[in-house]
């Protein structure tokens, strides 16, 4: 049985990162593990443009410590009036790595988001042309849908008409939560990509909805039936290079979540390296984590891998029931659970 493993630097491919005293609170957890971060744009007002995430990765860089090792990666927010020339010329200057579509309305802060999805044809036809990446929150939004089904009606009404129609266009498929997004990624192009969050690979919808509405619990996508859960570790697990590490760590205050109407989403930043070996481990498949953590996400995004590693022991520990973000209480995925393996050094 192994005691500690050593890793390239992993990179997180999905973050929230919020702004202002949040922003202070919470990033420094996440350049603890990681060496880049596709940091997510919807801030309020959102991100939109190449000077503003110029402006945002400022904030991002002097909110964290002097000697953090640290590249924030920018990501523009895309509307129905995105300007693909301001893309394109984001991505020319090296500040925009990636776009983020986002359904209106899907997720937190995505009232700016799309609402005409075909629309977006002349930016992705620049995306495409510039080689930025086009990260997919995949959810149709249309009331008469189910919400668990909308990944997949996602996938079928949209996702698989953009790949097509752009076969040059590098796409991934975030936060994949079901069977069919796993079989959408496998049978797409080497130019297609999903990215898995740990805490899908740990809970089903039981652990939200089972002895009560648990709010930790509660994030979008929303955890899937057990099925669901099994194919995501598989995929993860596999070493196939089709998938890699986002967290979609999104903190929000303990009131927020705990509210008659409680904010979607799960702060997994302090602990994101530690549960996502947990499932490796369970899976029989410690091999294959470093090309999950650390190699298949760099070399999806024309980058190269971190040159520093990780450490990570094999020691119990328990997660804290509260972590302070800068005076606000937030609640931090594992909260009170013991985990089996701690970040040892990086």
């Amino acid at each position: 049985m192994a005691e500690s493993l050593t890793i390239r630097r992993p990179d997180d491919w999905h973050v929230h990162l919020r702004d202002g005293d949040m922003l202070r609170g919470v990033a420094p957890w996440t350049a603890r593990q990681f060496g880049r971060a596709i940091v997510m744009p919807n801030l309020t007002p959102p991100v939109t443009t190449t000077a503003m995430a110029r402006a945002y990765r400022e904030r991002i860089l002097a909110a964290l410590p002097a000697d953090a090792d640290f590249e924030p990666l920018m990501t523009a927010y895309l509307t129905d009036d995105s300007d693909p020339a301001d893309l394109a010329a984001g991505k020319n200057e090296g500040v925009l790595v990636a776009a983020k579509l986002y359904p209106a309305n899907a997720t937190t802060n995505s009232a700016h988001g799309v609402s005409d999805i075909a629309r977006l044809d002349p930016v992705f036809a620049a995306m495409e042309e510039s080689g930025l990446v086009l990260c997919v929150h995949g959810e149709v939004t249309d009331p008469e849908i189910d919400i668990f089904d909308r990944e997949a009606v996602f996938i079928e009404r949209h996702l698989e008409r953009i790949v097509r129609r752009f076969p040059r266009l590098r796409v991934v498929l975030e936060h994949v939560t079901t069977e069919e997004g796993v079989a959408f990624v496998q049978g797409s192009g080497n130019n297609v990509a999903g990215t898995i969050t740990p805490q899908h690979l740990h809970l089903n919808r039981n652990a939200m909805l089972v002895g009560g509405m648990r709010p930790h619990a509660y994030c979008l996508p929303v955890a899937k039936r057990e099925k669901h859960r099994l194919a995501l570790r598989k995929a993860a697990t596999s070493g196939s290079g089709e998938f890699f590490l986002g967290t979609d760590s999104a903190p929000h205050a303990r009131g927020d979540k705990e509210s008659a109407c409680g904010c979607a989403g799960i702060f997994n930043a302090p602990f994101a390296l530690e549960s996502y070996l947990q499932v490796f481990e369970d899976e029989d498949a410690l091999g294959n984590f470093e090309s999950f953590a650390s190699l298949d996400g760099a070399a999806f995004y024309g980058l190269t891998a971190n040159e520093s590693s990780v450490t990570l022991v094999r020691e119990d520990h328990v997660v804290p029931e509260v972590i302070d973000a800068c005076g606000t209480p937030v609640v931090p995925f594992h909260a009170g659970e013991t985990l089996r393996w701690r970040l040892a050094s990086g």
